[in-house]
């Protein structure tokens, strides 16, 4: 019998909340159960296994991710919208660490297709179409700004930048900087 109130969806957000508390490599549905307080067998009615509901959160955390950043970039241009989107990338980092992990699970091509990251990489070229960049430097600015804020923001989540007495903020600043100085140099125009 399937247990009331338990949908794949709930425990997808239940997974994803849990993510964000434990870190996403402690998502288990051993631990989803103990949090519903059913057995784990209760849970194989709404998801297959662990790779499924680790594979739902990241679609998730894709879209959540892709929704934030659709906001924040709306209506600008040029590095007014550079610094919306890397701000929401990395804002979202800050808020939900786990949920942020799941969006960089490795999905099978077929998924990944289909899933709100294909939205990601259209949102970076449409802020690079400010920059004026031809191929394939429009391409080696994708996986540039991709690297950047993932880079930073994982140090950042870390601690790497607490060792110094130069704020995170004045580095973070400087960074969005850089990059739009790199990418106006780059300009095909």
């Amino acid at each position: 019998m399937v247990r009331a109130g338990l949908s794949a969806e709930r425990l997808t957000l239940a997974g994803a909340e849990l993510a964000d508390e434990a870190g996403f490599d402690q998502v288990t549905l051993s631990a989803l159960a103990r949090r519903f307080d059913v057995r784990v067998a209760s849970l194989y009615s709404h998801l297959k296994n662990s790779h499924e509901l680790k594979t739902r959160i990241a679609l998730f955390a894709l879209e959540e991710l892709a929704d934030r950043v659709a906001d924040a970039v709306a209506g600008r241009a040029g590095k007014d919208a550079l610094t919306a989107f890397a701000n929401a990338y990395r804002d979202y980092a800050r808020a939900h660490p786990g949920r942020y992990e799941a969006a960089r699970y490795r999905l099978d091509p077929q998924t990944a297709a289909a899933s709100a990251g294909v939205r990601h990489a259209q949102m970076t070229r449409a802020i690079l179409r400010g920059y004026d960049l031809a191929e394939p430097d429009q391409t080696h600015a994708v996986r540039m700004l991709g690297s950047v804020f993932h880079g930073y923001a994982s140090l950042e989540a870390a601690g790497g930048f607490s060792h110094t007495d130069v704020a995170s903020e004045e580095s973070w600043a400087w960074t969005l900087d850089s990059l739009d100085a790199a990418l106006r140099g780059r300009s095909a125009s």
